[in-house]
């Protein structure tokens, strides 16, 4: 009997327990778009038992019973924890972590943890980039990231931008360094496939770019592109197909109001009148109509392949891209094909080695984007309404222009309308296109291989890289007659063709050693450089063809038709460079840089440059006495200071260079003779532009789903190059030298919020930035640095002086409008003198500013600045079961915008229609000044803050609603995802700019000229896996 119990007993405590285990199944989503995680941590808290999960999210995990808590932890994903209960199988979806976003940033050879990182350093990854079609990288940043200003050159396919990292940081040249898988890129970055990327961070502060030296003054952008993974292999297919269309016509006027009003402004200045019915010419041509392309097409199609194993992973694409502009069908189109092939290797488990590998091709054709020299809507805007698209009037058909000359003519035969009241480069626009033959391409070869050596706490690490491109064009100009200031009465043919090569060689060895609660991480290594390129090119006339297709250079004709020319560069670069990285208990955290770069452009006397910088940080949350609670998550502080230098001052100028054709004339014959001397005094102590900057800030979590970042900084640009100024009597141009500064004050704000509400899983960022520039130095005997002209007369419309910021508007201010002969009258000087004796009712009122008594170029000064004060941006993405829906927007504040649409010298270029709203009597407008032909009062002709607008804006840029196939349907097809998207692009854009469009970069920045504007675009898009 008593063994009968202890049986029993043993029973019921060995054998029970077993059978009361419950095994419980699930599968692990991501909230926010619902595909799986795979390696998920699954731990049943407080044992050893757990189990990861699969390919497919699913897992499988036995635990002891009803009141047994699951624990799911992920990298970068916030940890959840499930009580068992009553149930045997769960949906998990597990929400990213707010502050580990980028558990992992890439920084300057290297990675490191975003908690420990003390550098100001923003990331964007290859989420926030999918589905938000860009022709170039650089555009994808635009609103994305604090302290990062991006402006579209111009809305035609394949511009580039103006890209400024915590302002401009030279009056030169501010274009930041971009790196790509570890190579310096030169000429932007438009050959990398937007869906190739996996990340790009951007380092803003002195801290984090000076690992870079001699290029890192204007900040750095570091492209990671995407490498395989240790799973089976995936085809990812990412397509879509969209129309373009302008987004807005501007109000001009039509045939019956500009014949009205260039009467009242022919009588005015005394003529007579030059069109006696004006209503018979009704509308007139719409030129806008005629040069705009409407629904132009836009497709991208990506394929992808990645995979690997535990000993080799692979990444390969082909991607091809096509762009069809919005102005002029067929002249404005980009095209390219791109493609990659990435992979890592481990040998054992002391060697790897990899590659990275990428082709691309573009090819283009392009119009004149911003300027009043005879862009096609520059045109568009001037000529006058009442010159027909295509000429039928028979009589002027029979007329010599029609008869004598070749007049372009459409595909039908048809000729075009030429205008008999506006002249020079303001001429039928779509005649101008019609003759426009031309393209240029490129071909790019970028890569690397590397190979490194694990041995315990070192790393060696040995690559090469490559940057091989080509790149050229051709254009065609047949005989034509466009007006009598724009014919052509030969053929024209030049073709050029170039070719560059960057490599690079680096050598690294890094050492990680953790001991107890240190942790060190250092590199040492040196970089050598070489960037060699040539190009050679020619043009020929008067040869026997019609078309591009049939030109070359090789046509027989005279020595005096042929035009060549060839040009090489060359610069190297020796680099040593060190980084130390200490923290204890990731508490307290130290980081110190030196760089030290040796550069062919620099002076003989100044050959090295070195350029250090040292970072601090403090997370105050793991302090004891620092109270844990749920407010506060995550806090630290860091500050940083550090030396960048900008080599981009050009090749060999610290020596005096020769040219000839300085020809002289000797002796009594008067004979002439063969000369050459120096450009300018050489200056063997030039060396690089220097930029220091000090910045501190913070990075938080608080109350669990939010995130805060926030940085404060200032930097200040010595040595910037300028001409020195030398006496006439030298009888010489004076040297560059290093003697202008500037500066940059600023600070910038980063946002985000994370949550689940029940099945709607909802993230929101945001970013704001203010920047202050200022020139404080020009050197001795400057004053000032002229800027952009406008028009034949070349008005001066931006300078830069000291106390101002670089490229500001400069003009005349104006005080109203006179309304009578008494106001006129009362305008005097001190002594009672007129000081606008010529104006008459109507006219500006100028201010004189100087108190001279006369208006007069000393009374210019500012009138406006085309950088923003603030830039920011905000995205905001929900899904809710099987959708999504993204809304992304980026705006500026501050700016003004110089509106120099019209061809003022051109009396009777048309105009917009805010010209019906001119003073035409006492209290009509206060605004717009009267119309008199020319324009004795220069209303018109002056640079003044009549043409300064409000250049802030704020646009959607994407709004996006997609759909996801169920992982069931999907999977019953082959497929782990199916995913459309329906895409609104630069939907909406509130502005009170009355141009095409507020944004305008390039060399023209804030001047629009006629800018070719953003195109607004739907498209459709599927993503399958």
């Amino acid at each position: 009997m008593k063994k009968l119990i202890v049986l029993t007993i043993l029973l019921n405590i060995f054998i029970v327990p077993i059978f009361s285990q419950i095994n419980v199944t699930g599968k692990i989503v991501d909230a926010n778009d619902n595909s799986p995680l795979i390696g998920v941590n699954v731990v049943e808290d407080g044992t050893q038992n757990g189990t990861i999960s699969d390919y497919d999210g699913n897992f499988q995990l036995e635990v002891t019973n009803q009141n047994s808590v699951l624990v799911f932890s992920y990298l970068g994903y916030q940890t959840q924890k499930i009580t068992v209960g009553d149930k045997t199988n769960f949906l998990v979806k597990m929400q990213i972590n707010a502050t580990e976003l980028d558990e992992v940033v890439v920084i300057g050879y290297g990675t490191q943890k975003k908690s420990v990182v003390t550098g100001s350093i923003s990331k964007v990854k290859s989420k926030d980039l999918e589905n938000m079609p860009v022709t170039r990288i650089e555009n994808s940043l635009q609103g994305r990231t604090s302290g990062v200003s991006v402006v579209s050159s111009s809305g035609q396919p394949g511009d580039g931008a103006t890209v400024r990292i915590r302002g401009t940081t030279s009056i030169n040249q501010s274009d930041p360094l971009y790196v790509v898988d570890g190579i310096p890129i030169e000429g932007g970055i438009d050959y990398l496939n937007q869906g190739d990327i996996e990340s790009i961070e951007v380092l803003k502060d002195a801290a984090s770019a000076s690992i870079y030296g001699a290029r890192s003054a204007n900040g750095v952008i570091l492209v990671t592109t995407k490498k395989g993974e240790n799973e089976k292999m995936t085809v990812n297919l990412s397509t879509y197909y969209g129309i373009q269309n302008p987004w807005k016509k501007l109000a001009l006027l039509n045939a019956r109001e500009y014949a009205t009003l260039m009467n009242e402004s022919s009588v005015a200045s005394g003529g007579k009148i030059l069109f006696e019915d004006p209503n018979s010419y009704g509308d007139g041509t719409d030129w806008q109509d005629a040069v705009f392309h409407k629904n132009a097409p836009m497709m991208n199609h990506d394929l992808s392949i990645s995979g690997g194993n535990k000993t080799s992973k692979y990444f390969a694409s082909f991607a091809y891209f096509d762009q069809d502009g919005i102005v002029s069908k067929d002249k404005s189109n980009y095209k390219r094909f791109t493609t990659r092939f990435n992979s890592t290797h481990k040998i054992n488990k002391f060697i790897n080695f990899g590659n990275t590998f990428s082709y691309t091709r573009t090819k283009s054709v392009g119009v004149s984007t911003n300027s009043e020299w005879g862009s096609p809507l520059s045109r568009a805007l001037n000529l006058d309404p009442i010159t027909p698209l295509i000429e039928t009037d028979p009589e002027v058909l029979n007329s010599s222009v029609f008869v004598n000359f070749p007049v372009v003519k459409d595909e039908n035969g048809n000729p075009y309308g030429i205008s008999k009241y506006v002249t020079s480069e303001i001429l039928n626009p779509v005649a101008a296109l019609a003759i426009q033959q031309g393209y240029g391409w490129s071909d790019k070869i970028v890569g690397n291989v590397f190979a490194e050596i694990n041995l315990g706490d070192f790393k060696y690490k040995s690559s090469f890289g490559a940057d091989l491109a080509f790149w050229g064009g051709e254009g065609f100009s047949p005989v034509y007659y466009l007006n009598a200031t724009n014919r052509n009465d030969i053929t024209r043919y030049n073709r050029s063709q170039n070719k560059g090569l960057r490599w690079i060689l680096e050598n690294t060895l890094s050492y990680t050693k953790s001991i107890g609660l240190h942790k060190i991480n250092a590199i040492g290594g040196i970089v050598a450089e070489k960037n060699k390129g040539q190009g050679i090119g020619g043009s020929i006339q008067d040869i026997p063809v019609t078309s591009i297709e049939e030109a070359s250079l090789s046509f027989p004709t005279t020595a005096e038709s042929q035009t060549f020319y060839g040009f090489e560069y060359l610069n190297t670069l020796l680099s040593y460079l060190g980084r130390i990285n200490y923290n204890y208990n990731e508490k307290y955290i130290l980081s110190a840089t030196m760089r030290v770069d040796g550069s062919s452009r620099f002076g003989t006397n100044n050959k090295f440059g070195y350029f250090p910088s040292v970072s601090i940080g403090w997370v105050l949350t793991e302090e004891d006495f620092v109270p844990k609670n749920d407010y506060v998550n995550f806090f630290k502080l860091r500050g940083s200071w550090g030396v960048n230098g900008s080599d981009r001052i050009g090749d060999f100028r610290y020596v005096s260079t020769v040219s000839g054709g300085r020809n002289y004339t000797f002796g009594k014959d008067e004979t002439l003779t063969n000369g050459s001397s120096p450009n300018a005094i050489a200056n063997p102590d030039l060396r690089w532009e220097q930029t220091t900057q000090t910045n501190f800030g913070f990075d938080s979590k608080l109350f669990k789903n939010f995130s805060l970042i926030f940085d404060i900084f200032e930097k200040k640009t010595t040595d910037m190059l300028l001409d020195i100024a030398v006496p006439g009597y030298v009888g010489n141009s004076g040297p560059v030298g290093n003697i202008a500064t500037l500066s940059n004050k600023g600070i910038e704000l980063e946002l985000g919020y994370s949550n689940t509400f029940n099945n709607v899983v909802f993230n929101a960022t945001g970013n704001i930035s203010y920047n202050k520039n200022e020139i404080t130095d020009l050197g001795p005997e400057k004053e000032f640095l002229t800027g952009q002209r406008f028009s034949p007369q070349a008005l001066e419309i931006t300078r830069t002086s000291v106390g101002e910021p670089i490229g500001y508007f400069y003009g005349y201010k104006t005080d109203g409008i006179f309304q009578n002969q008494s106001e006129i009258d009362a305008y005097v000087d001190s002594e009672g003198n007129l000081i606008q004796p010529d104006a008459k009712p109507g006219d500006f009122k100028f201010q004189d500013l100087n108190n001279n008594g006369i208006i007069d170029p000393e009374d210019r000064t500012k009138i406006g600045d085309p950088t923003p004060d603030w830039t920011y941006g905000i995205n905001v993405s929900a899904s809710w079961n099987n959708f999504d829906i993204v809304f992304f927007g980026q705006g500026v504040y501050g700016n003004e915008i110089f509106k120099a649409t019209r061809r003022f010298d051109l009396q009777m270029a048309n105009m917009t229609a805010d010209a019906l709203t001119r003073w035409t009597g006492e209290g009509t407008t206060n605004t717009y000044p009267r119309l008199v032909m020319n324009d004795p009062n220069k209303n018109f002709s002056r640079s003044s803050d009549f043409y300064v607008e409000d250049g802030s804006f704020f646009r959607i840029k994407n709004a996006q609603l997609g759909y996801s196939l169920p992982k069931v349907i999907a999977k019953k097809l082959g497929l782990t995802k199916l995913r459309a998207y329906f895409s609104a692009n630069n939907l909406l854009t509130f502005t009170k700019y009355s141009g095409y469009d507020p944004e305008i970069g390039g060399g023209s920045y804030g001047v629009d000229r006629g800018i070719y504007p953003q195109p607004r675009f739907y498209l459709v898009g599927i993503n399958a896996s």
